[in-house]
């Protein structure tokens, strides 16, 4: 099965429709006007077009029944534990992994960035929104993964939409995995080429894709580094001796590996040795660099055909002063001290054999990144609120999400967690489990 979409989103209504009137769908209702206004056109009651968001029931639905786990409101910064209604919990569902959104440092460098540049640069990269700030940063993540040159946006999910679209045209190819991130499914749909996936991590899957392709036509293999619920590494290696082996370029998505793999957290592609066979490497600045934006990087040629060319780019504003420098003091501090990788790695390991000495099922993670499988709907949505009333916090994740049937408990660590704090989350989750029969 598929899972576009890798954020924690309930399931569609049954009762939404699955498909468009066929008027709308051909184009004939604009041939017929009507000029009288009806009543409560304003909030959309009697326009067609909403009639999907009037039947949609699913979160409401689960509201009722106490189990509701989404937009639950924070009032601390995110740290190892957050103030949540009043009291504080532990948390174990961020993507912070080294533990930086509230180092002093960063917090320093983004204020700092405000008093001399102001709250925001009004405009595009293209047109008047490059600082020189923004020319720094994208020097020195170009030395952390060892590219010719890197190109910043202010979300991830921009790059992945900008990047996909701008490089693969009409008549060329997109091989992407079937777990890869909802952006990089959204960036291959945008793109004019045509989108194939192979099954998760299977390489005689994409070995059957690419033999089908002719050897002279642009291919572009798409994958994440680290895959955000499943918590495995791609096999680069075998990726990048088929892209060798069937002429096709390889771009990688490491918003999770970066910080976390690789000599100095540079991420995958390092990690592996391959980063001069992997063409594209993407990360963002929203997990372990402690702030919000991404970036492409590559040779110094396609950089600037991005530039050129990639519409999320050139039309949305740029990266605010205030992210950039967060993430220049982030790349500064994780690169001189290497120590927070190491812990982080020696937290995982402890948690992991923790959760899988009590019988919990993680699949194939091998990061600090640990999905608790629950394989069913609510038992995941009841787990999730039981360990939240015990001082846990966790992120629950359910089709579209992952599969149904691997519906499952995201857990991920940051470097900054102590041994009380993973032994206090091991006391809860084998508490909890064992309430709920799962273990």
């Amino acid at each position: 099965m598929t899972h576009d979409n890798q954020t924690t989103l309930v399931p569609p209504s049954s009762s939404t429709p699955a498909t468009l009137p066929t008027a709308c769908r051909t184009g004939v209702v604009a041939t017929r006007v009507n000029h009288s206004v009806p009543k409560k056109m304003a909030d959309g009651d009697d326009l067609p077009l909403f009639n999907k968001v009037r039947n949609y029931t699913s979160a409401s639905q689960v509201r009722a029944t106490g189990l509701y786990p989404y937009f639950r409101t924070i009032s601390s910064a995110q740290d190892t534990e957050v103030m949540m209604n009043g009291r504080m919990v532990l948390m174990l569902g961020s993507n912070s992994y080294l533990g930086l959104t509230n180092h002093p440092k960063i917090k320093a460098a983004s204020m700092a960035a405000v008093a001399k540049y102001g709250s925001g640069c009004a405009g595009s990269r293209f047109l008047n929104g490059t600082l020189d700030l923004h020319i720094e940063l994208e020097q020195r993540l170009a030395e952390l993964v060892n590219k010719e040159a890197v190109l910043l946006y202010s979300t991830g999910f921009q790059v992945n939409l900008g990047v996909i679209s701008a490089i693969v045209g009409k008549d060329e190819f997109i091989l992407g995995d079937k777990s890869n991130h909802a952006s990089l499914v959204e960036g291959c749909r945008l793109s004019l080429g045509e989108f194939l996936r192979f099954a998760h991590n299977d390489m005689a899957a994409l070995e059957a894709r690419l033999a089908n392709i002719d050897h002279a036509v642009g291919k572009l293999i798409v994958v994440d580094g680290v895959f955000s619920m499943e918590g495995d590494i791609i096999n680069l290696p075998e990726v990048c001796r088929l892209a060798q082996r069937y002429n096709a370029a390889v771009m990688v998505d490491d918003a999770h590996g970066i910080g976390v793999l690789g000599e100095k957290g540079a991420g995958t592609a390092p990690h592996f040795g391959l980063t001069s066979q992997v063409q594209l490497i993407m990360g963002t600045f929203s997990k372990s660099l402690a702030s919000l934006g991404g970036f492409i990087a590559s040779d110094a040629a396609t950089i600037d055909f991005l530039k050129h060319n990639s519409r999320t780019l050139l039309f949305s504003a740029s990266m605010s002063p205030a992210s950039a420098a967060a993430v220049l003091a982030a790349v500064k501090i994780m690169t001189s001290e290497p120590q927070r990788i190491a812990r982080l790695w020696q937290i995982t390991d402890r948690l992991k054999k923790g959760l899988l000495s009590m019988g919990f099922d993680l699949g194939a993670s091998q990061t600090p990144i640990l999905p608790v499988y629950v394989r069913d709907m609510i038992q995941t949505f009841k787990f999730c609120k039981r360990l939240e009333e015990e001082g846990v916090f966790v992120n629950p994740v359910v089709s579209p999400g992952v599969p149904q049937g691997m519906e499952l408990l995201r857990v991920s660590l940051m470097a900054t967690h102590t041994e009380k704090q993973i032994d206090f989350a091991l006391d809860k989750f084998q508490k909890v489990g064992r309430e709920l029969g799962i273990i």
